[in-house]
């Protein structure tokens, strides 16, 4: 009997899929992922300026990626199949969009420095539309949060919603005559002296007080990392203010929700501008607090998104063929780093 297994055992064996070709790292459903497109996105998550990484580290990193495309390529099939696939339209305005913190020429160095193309990035952009629609109808439209959901999770938690000091929600807009080349904003508009930002700081106060919206603003505007957000710096207790510049602090401690301050010459240089979004005193927050509900409503769902998004992964996988020629070379190898051919 044991002799019938091993007999068996080595028949399977046997049968392993040869690879396709040298060059070829996975097959999914029939698609072939090649190596250079692995390598391709590896050079774009190893830091130049750092250290060389280990040959082990490499290849994790490499199996990593492999496995990313190979589930990318399952869902894009799911979503070509129900007829989800980003349109052209869709497409070139996400495209615009990701240029428009960059002058042209920051741009194309970018797509350099990563060793891509233009076509390369409209690809990835098409593939996350399309996977973002797959999910959006089976995974996202089948969540759904009850009264009775909030109430348990309030109830069992009751003591996170007890705030020990005063909180104010900031959104700021900063202006600085020290540019920070890794910092963009949508108008790639930036300070370079301390009387630039003086200019830019009146500019800004001008439209302010012709109404302008301040998130727009800030995401128009702003020169820190804050400016993709509209600002939106979030709770900030009041306890922390004491780490931020004194002006600034008893400018916020002063302020009403709501309320825009002129623009604050700050001691480093430059200025800042500041919302008042809200202020939460210290104390129990209660269930009837809307805030509350929609903290709590929110984290739910963002739970059960991640839960079905997971599971909803497994099941494709289980349901397409999948092979990794990658991993396969690894392990009889016993870790070796395949050459090219």
């Amino acid at each position: 009997m044991f002799a019938a297994l091993a007999a068996g055992a080595l028949a399977a064996s046997c049968k392993k899929e040869a690879a396709p070709g040298p060059d070829v790292w996975a097959v999914v459903n029939g698609k072939q992922i090649a190596r250079a497109e692995v390598e391709k996105y590896y050079r774009t998550r190893v830091n130049a300026e750092a250290p060389e990484p280990s040959q082990e580290e490499a290849l994790s990193l490499k199996l990593s990626i492999l496995d990313e495309l190979v589930n990318n390529e399952i869902m894009l099939e799911r979503a070509t199949k129900m007829n989800l696939i980003a349109s052209d339209a869709e497409v070139e305005d996400k495209f615009t969009e990701s240029k428009s913190p960059y002058t042209e020429e920051e741009f194309q160095k970018k797509l350099k420095d990563g060793g891509l193309t233009v076509d390369d990035l409209k690809t990835d952009i098409r593939r996350q539309l399309s996977v973002q629609k797959l999910l959006n109808r089976e995974v996202i439209a089948k969540i759904a949060i009850t009264d009775q959901d909030i109430t348990d999770f309030y109830n069992k938690n009751r003591a996170q919603f007890n705030v020990a000091e005063p909180q104010f929600h900031i959104a700021q807009i900063v202006i600085t005559p020290h540019p920070d080349p890794t910092v963009h904003n949508r108008k790639n508009d930036k300070a370079t002296s301390e009387a630039d930002a003086k200019r830019k700081a009146a500019l800004l106060e001008q439209k302010i007080n012709s109404g302008a919206d301040f998130a727009q603003l800030s995401m128009d505007y702003s020169e820190d990392s804050t400016a993709s957000t509209g600002g939106d710096i979030g709770f900030i207790p009041e306890s922390a203010l004491n780490q931020s510049d004194p002006i600034l602090k008893k400018t916020v401690l002063a302020m009403k929700p709501g309320e825009v301050t002129q623009p604050i010459a700050v001691t480093k240089g430059g200025y800042r501008i500041l919302k008042l979004i809200a202020k939460e005193r210290a104390g129990q927050r209660e269930i009837t607090d809307p805030q509350v509900q929609t903290s709590i409503r929110d984290m739910l769902r963002n739970r059960k998104e991640q839960l079905l998004r997971s599971a909803y992964l497994v099941e494709a996988r289980d349901e397409s063929h999948v092979t990794n020629y990658l991993a396969r070379q690894i392990i009889e190898s016993a870790g070796k780093l395949p050459s090219s051919k």
